[in-house]
């Protein structure tokens, strides 16, 4: 049986393809193991986390020291559930583990019918060992309010016997780092008091995306098996529209081997074939991108998101909070500019919050057709003049009705892009918050035109527009692009006769349309 690149649960090295799960953690979790710790591991969904708790409690047993264990708690994670019911499916889901990761003579006894809670069901079984107990507790965010809160004190309070009557080491595994499990338990539930209900923590770690090298890593595998070729520009391709995200890194080889090729080893992996990929999972919105444009109305997640994409440097109560959370949920980069995870996600994100403006524009005027010159060119001054017609006329009822209204003039703009360029080319675009801007490539055929949008907060945001517009040209190679500079004061303040314009500047032998509105 030959491997393949998996998208689908935990990988197996002699069934998949496969980065190192471990990644050099081995030894710091080995050690606060051995320094009978309790820890963190955290990482956004389909990141490899289940993975490396197999690869880590395979591992722990072999050497014959501990019996370690991996279970879920994702069964008791069910708003509403009392604290007997989800101690009953926690000591449950455990049991059902055992035969996988241990011998018989290392399991815990079978589980009473009710009535034993999760702290007495693991001080019993530790006690009956000979060997100290290592737990990996999956889905342990997925608790909710006072079963989140019983279930850290139980741990809590079994932490001050160890390793003799409760497990030597326990970690908490999930999506979020220990800051978010206190919020999620009701911070204002008096039950909590002062402290935390797991201060015994000595150390968080989060998974990160794969290097670029681990990427390559990854597709050499698959070269060494079959002989097929990646060339070097699909493999900087695949890594810039994953951000080496590990479910997305094998979900566009995925895609590229076995549905778009047929899994034809002869020919050769290029980019053009990574970009039709990146293309098709972004129309199919497999589960994984579903859950992700699920979270986009999320209070802390809205607002970071619409920063990105209106490019305004955003200030408000919490927003350290957001951030991480953001970071958690592997929405965003974990450095600085803050901007989405990868262009897969940015495509996805966008699309979500322009699809209800695409369908709501006329398609009288969203005809590919009329904007293509007879040699099969885009004519971008054409379709812009469109759009300044349908912005006047629609802009202000529009944006008010929007729920997004924060990056509502860029998006609707997109959006009307969109629509026509999804006809025969694709959009390319580049947000960061912060950076006073969002910046469109649109490509069309051998066209590239650079379209630069940015809202007109004062006097020095169209200079600053030009310059930066002239900037993106440079990058993309091109000598002609577009600014379009969007008024904030509403046609009540400034009319319409005088907020619309077209220009033309010259800027280092390069020419930049301006078009307010």
């Amino acid at each position: 049986m030959r491997r393949y690149f998996n998208t689908t649960g935990p990988c197996n090295p002699k069934e998949h393809y496969m980065v190192e799960p471990l990644r050099g953690l081995y030894g710091d979790i080995a050690q606060l193991i051995e320094n009978k710790q309790y820890f963190l591991i955290h990482a956004p969904r389909q990141t490899g986390k289940t993975t490396l708790l197999h690869q880590l409690t395979l591992r722990l047993n072999r050497e014959g020291k501990y019996n370690a264990l991996t279970f879920s708690v994702e069964s008791a994670g069910v708003p509403g559930f009392s604290e007997e019911l989800a101690n009953e499916r926690m000591i449950q889901a455990l049991w059902r583990m055992c035969p996988i990761f241990l011998p018989p003579e290392a399991w815990p006894p079978k589980p009473p019918e009710r009535g034993v809670t999760l702290l007495n069901y693991l001080t019993d079984w530790a006690r009956a060992q000979t060997r100290p107990i290592v737990l990996f507790i999956d889905e342990a965010d997925s608790l909710w309010d006072d079963v989140l809160v019983s279930f850290l004190r139980q741990l809590r309070d079994g932490f001050q016997t160890r390793p003799e009557n409760f497990p030597q080491s326990i970690a908490l595994v999930g999506l979020r780092d220990i800051r978010e499990y206190r919020l999620k338990a009701r911070g204002e539930n008096p039950s909590l008091g002062s402290g935390s209900p797991f201060n015994v923590k000595a150390e968080s770690f989060f998974l990160p995306a794969f290097s670029e090298q681990e990427v390559r890593s990854l597709l050499q595998q698959h070269t060494d098996d079959t002989g097929q070729v990646f060339t070097e520009e699909a493999i900087e391709k695949i890594y810039e529209c994953s951000g080496g995200q590990p479910w997305l890194t094998n979900a566009l080889a995925h895609e590229i081997v076995a549905k778009m090729l047929k899994n034809d080893y002869s020919r050769p992996i290029t980019p053009d074939l990574v970009e039709e990929a990146k293309e098709r999972l972004i129309e199919q919105r497999q589960t994984h991108l579903d859950s992700l444009a699920d979270k986009i109305s999320e209070p802390r997640v809205r607002p970071i998101v619409m920063g990105i994409i209106s490019g305004e440097s955003i200030h408000f109560d919490g927003f350290d909070d957001a951030l991480r959370y953001c970071r958690d949920l592997g929405i965003i980069t974990t450095d600085d500019p803050i901007r989405f995870a990868n262009p897969i996600y940015q495509e996805i994100i966008t699309r979500v919050l322009n699809s209800s403006l695409q369908r709501g524009i006329n398609p009288d005027i969203a005809q590919v057709s009329w904007y293509v010159r007879a040699d099969g060119s885009l004519d971008m001054d054409k379709l812009l003049e469109a759009f300044v017609n349908f912005y006047r006329r629609h802009s202000e009822s529009w944006l008010e009705r929007f729920e997004y209204k924060e990056a509502g003039h860029q998006l609707l703009l997109m959006a009307f892009l969109q629509r026509i360029v999804n006809g025969g080319g694709r959009i390319e675009r580049e947000m960061a918050l912060g950076n006073g801007r969002t910046d469109l490539a649109v490509f069309w055929k051998k066209q590239v035109i650079p379209i630069e949008l940015k809202i007109r907060y004062d006097k020095w945001s169209e200079s600053e527009g030009i310059e930066q517009l002239s900037g993106y040209m440079d990058r993309l190679g091109q000598r002609r692009g577009y600014l379009v500079l969007f008024e904030k004061k509403p046609a009540s303040e400034l009319p319409w006769e005088e907020r619309i314009r077209r220009e033309v500047h010259e800027v280092d032998g390069k020419e930049i349309i301006l078009l307010g509105m």
